[in-house]
């Protein structure tokens, strides 16, 4: 009888909690996933292919389809496994480990004068001078203005060239950032509204490698940064469950303050 009771006024607590939800505090973070959004040249695109749509003889309306495509197309979680040998596949990282306060670096202007900008440890410091330090377990995100590009691949990409890798430019963080972030700060996750946590230029993807082998999960191509502030908002990462899987489509969100 006790737990019945304890069951009952639970749900009674999360359906008030749930309702009471402003949604002038939600913002979404994530693009829709459609045969033009975004991917990295040498993945496969995503692709629906319809199954059923329309009314059926007796009537009634149905639609079914089958969905394709890389796990790093869109807006993407990249799991610690991606580059890391041993560490999390994306159905092993625990969702609290996607779920936590929001720190936002913003390097809108050193992105707009060095379109391969490397996210350095003194924009970090810079923003703990202003904000205090970053809490451990935070979700930390790069603000770089990528994403006025998301409708033009070639100025995105740096490329529009399908399966050029040689020519990518686009924004990043630092091998150093990446460690401090790791070491110093514990951060549970990290993320920024480009394609790849390693600046385009990169060619051994060392930020991955770290973030990996420290498994703290990558969020790429995150939309709409621009409405979160520095800090206080609540970010909300939920990847597909992928058994062994190096990365998923990711729904991401954020409460504001």
């Amino acid at each position: 009888m006790k737990l019945v009771l304890v069951v009952a006024v639970f749900t009674m607590l999360f359906a008030s909690a749930v309702h009471s939800i402003d949604e002038k505090k939600l913002v979404d973070m994530t693009y829709p996933f459609a045969a033009d959004t975004l991917h990295w040249p040498t993945a496969k695109p995503f692709n629906l292919e319809i199954v059923n749509e329309g009314r059926t003889p007796q009537g009634f309306w149905y639609s079914s389809y089958n969905y394709s495509g890389s796990e790093h197309v869109g807006t993407h979680l990249d799991a610690p496994f991606h580059f890391a040998e041993g560490k999390w596949t994306t159905e092993r990282i625990p969702l609290a480990q996607t779920i936590g306060p929001g720190v936002v670096i913003d390097v809108r202007p050193s992105a707009e004068a060095d379109r391969d900008y490397l996210l350095r440890v003194g924009d970090l410091q810079a923003w703990e001078k202003r904000f205090g330090r970053i809490p451990k377990g935070a979700i930390l995100l790069m603000h770089s203005g990528w994403g006025k590009y998301w409708s033009d691949r070639k100025r995105y990409f740096g490329t529009d060239a399908a399966g050029d890798t040689a020519n990518l430019h686009f924004p990043g963080f630092s091998k150093e950032a990446a460690e401090f972030l790791v070491k110093q700060r514990g951060v549970k996750a990290v993320g920024l509204d480009t394609p790849s946590i390693d600046h385009g230029p990169s060619r051994n993807f060392i930020a991955h490698q770290i973030f990996g082998g420290a498994n703290v999960p990558i969020f790429e191509n995150v939309a709409s940064m621009e409405r979160l502030p520095a800090k206080g908002a609540m970010i909300y990462a939920i990847p597909m469950k992928i058994k062994g899987g190096s990365g998923a489509p990711l729904r991401i969100f954020s409460i504001l303050p």
